[in-house]
């Protein structure tokens, strides 16, 4: 597992395999050596020219659906866009060298079409249903809050809604992680209209970009609405003293549920490297909200860190305490399920 220090190296404890496919530039995954034909590096520290390797590129991350370059072309790129990948043959224990600028990712990636084309009406008017409901919702709690604010619990309803935002956080890490790692796009319900969206994602990591408002939000802000209706009709049941002596609580839970509903458009201004306005990008730079640089950690296959995408504050610590990977071990143990393993399937199909 991968032990962050700050946000330019980590270590890898374990081995990593490299497994390139003939269109796509290598990747790291973790391999078992079953039968002695799987190609084994032991990781050391990864710096940002590392991470650059084996994550979107971070100058031209549409480069990720560029067709194959030419020889021309390769060799007018910058070293760090050449990826050299251990190809392994099943027929020989041996492994070959190669130098591949191919993407990795993108539309024209054949799983990433599949998923996409898995999106299917019902499922787009959940989200419009959704939206519209959480958003009228929040303006509901919003009017009400102001209604009820006082100058003498400013302070209280500040560090309320912090402690909001971070445990907002921590439930957009725990989604993440478990969405990513756990489940099969064939399982009934869930699969195609909730898991389906992840495994796409680390397919083609700019389609979030390319989606709308409504496909973007829909499911976090469904998130949101049993959270704000809960709100709502505290605000019609309590007494105006009640409601301010339990403000700092109102403020933990609007703050929390308008993050939550919030992140995945968060995330995607994270993927977003053009036409952001200056607000977001001054929110970014302050680390207010998960910035662009820090996001691309997840994306170095295979997904196994940095899962927190509203505000990314407890990406560090919860790596630090392993706390990902302990679960994991807990969960595989009990059930022999393997982390990431249906991830795996769809990485594997070629462009």
């Amino acid at each position: 597992m991968h032990k962050f220090f700050g946000s330019n190296q980590y270590l890898a404890d374990g081995h990593l395999g490299l497994i390139a496919s003939r269109n796509r530039p290598a990747k790291l995954w973790r391999t078992e050596n079953n039968n002695n034909n799987t190609c084994k590096k032991t990781m050391t520290a990864k710096s940002d020219k590392d991470i650059l390797a084996n994550s979107m590129y971070e100058d031209d991350p549409n480069g990720n659906s560029a067709p194959a370059a030419t020889d021309d072309q390769e060799s007018a790129q910058p070293d760090e866009l050449k990826v050299t990948s251990c190809a392994v043959a099943t027929s020989s224990p041996g492994a070959a060298t190669i130098t591949s600028t191919s993407p990795r990712w993108g539309p024209q990636n054949k799983g990433a079409q599949e998923l996409a084309s898995l999106y299917s009406p019902g499922k787009r008017a959940q989200e419009i249903i959704c939206v519209y409901t959480c958003i009228g919702l929040m303006i509901i709690n919003l009017a009400l809050i102001v209604r009820h604010l006082r100058l003498e619990r400013i302070s209280v309803a500040f560090l309320s809604a912090l402690c909001g935002i971070i445990t907002a956080d921590f439930a957009s890490g725990l989604v993440h992680w478990a969405a990513d790692t756990w489940g099969s796009v064939d399982l009934p319900m869930i699969g195609k209209n909730f898991l389906r969206p992840f495994r796409e994602h680390h397919l083609d990591p700019t389609s979030i970009t390319r989606h709308d408002f409504i496909e973007t939000n829909g499911d976090n802000f469904m998130v949101g609405i049993p959270i704000l209706g809960y709100l709502a009709h505290y605000f019609y049941i309590r007494t105006p003293s009640e409601i301010q002596q339990h403000f700092g609580w109102i403020a933990y839970v609007f703050l929390c549920s308008i993050f939550v509903a919030m992140t995945n458009q968060i995330h995607k201004w994270s993927h977003t490297y053009w036409g952001l306005p200056r607000w977001v990008l001054l929110l970014q730079s302050c680390h207010i909200i998960l910035p662009r640089k820090h996001h691309r950690i997840h994306h170095v296959a295979p997904h196994e860190t940095y899962f927190c995408i509203t505000t990314g504050w407890l990406n560090w610590p919860l790596e630090r305490i392993r706390f990902w990977s302990t679960f994991e071990i807990i969960i595989e143990h009990f059930t022999g399920l393997k982390p990431r393993d249906d991830d795996l399937k769809w990485a594997k199909k070629l462009t």
